[in-house]
């Protein structure tokens, strides 16, 4: 790889870290109510790629599902669930979704699995699982985590359905994400939530920036290089490079949310981050992008 181009890599993948630790200042610092925090931002998303929406892919109503997945359906459980969640853990378990990714390909395209990659999946589960056991509380699980394995999977699945979704540019469909995602997200926001404005208001300039940098920052400039990356690339190189992102994400928490780094964490981090560089390192046949393509939902 070109250093240029190595640099942008590391780039990327420190923005999408970055936008984990302002995820948790937003609804958790700030108080901004999750699901509004997701409507917002997707609504900023629509309205400036709407010229790139068109033409249309084909059939329509798999891109607007796959939108709606892979936009306000999967990061408003990534904001429910970050309240709670530290974004070191966060960062952990949502390096589940390659696994799940991988076993839906299995179960909805025939891909077959071998014993490397089944060790790979097998790490990577028992490495998230310690990370979201929580011995002190009654319930053995943080129920902020199994709200970020929610979102895991729910863009898991979109990625496979993606696989069906051919011709689709970059910015067209960070354009879709944000047409699928708008809508939802203001029902939802308006029929669960209360007192939005006066939260974001209440906030002020700092929650604006937290928006600009979401939707310009890091959907539409860091996601429009990373897939540049994987057009110039091939997928066995940019996916073991996107481990940099959990954990330039645990560093940065430590560091500025002052997250908690145990034993328990370093193990089940060691373990979940081998594990994904052993399924990234193993191809895909029936979805050679699939490792890389999960790279850009965080």
């Amino acid at each position: 790889m070109a250093l240029r181009d190595l640099f942008l890599m590391v780039l990327v993948c420190f923005l999408w870290a970055a936008h984990t630790i302002v995820s948790k200042i937003v609804v958790s610092g700030m108080e901004i109510p999750p699901l509004f925090y997701a409507a917002v931002r997707f609504g900023i998303v629509a309205l400036l790629a709407v010229p790139w929406l068109l033409p249309a892919p084909r059939p329509r109503w798999r891109i607007l599902l796959v939108g709606f997945l892979m936009g306000g359906g999967g990061f408003a459980l990534f904001f429910l669930g970050i309240r709670t969640a530290s974004p070191s853990s966060a960062a952990v378990v949502s390096q589940l979704g390659l696994p799940i990714t991988t076993l839906l390909s299995v179960a909805m395209l025939g891909e077959r699995i071998y014993w490397r990659r089944g060790l790979g999946i097998a790490l990577t589960f028992v490495g998230g699982m310690l990370v979201m056991w929580d011995p002190s509380a009654g319930f053995p699980l943080s129920g902020g985590l199994v709200l970020i394995l929610a979102s895991a999977a729910v863009g898991s699945l979109a990625a496979v359905l993606m696989k069906q979704a051919k011709g689709v540019k970059p910015l067209q469909f960070q354009a879709w994400i944000g047409l699928a995602s708008v809508a939802p997200m203001i029902l939802l926001t308006t029929s669960l939530e209360t007192g939005q404005v006066d939260r974001a208001m209440e906030a002020g300039w700092g929650f604006v920036a937290a928006l600009l940098f979401s939707a310009l920052v890091v959907s539409l400039l860091a996601h429009t290089i990373y897939y540049g990356l994987i057009g110039k690339y091939p997928a066995n190189l940019i996916a073991p490079l996107t481990i940099m992102n959990p954990l330039f994400t645990v560093a940065l928490g430590i560091l500025v949310t002052g997250d908690e780094f145990d034993g328990r964490m370093a193990l089940g981090t060691g373990l979940a981050l081998c594990g994904v560089l052993i399924i990234a390192l193993r191809r895909n046949h029936v979805m050679p992008l699939a490792s890389v393509l999960w790279g850009r939902f965080r």
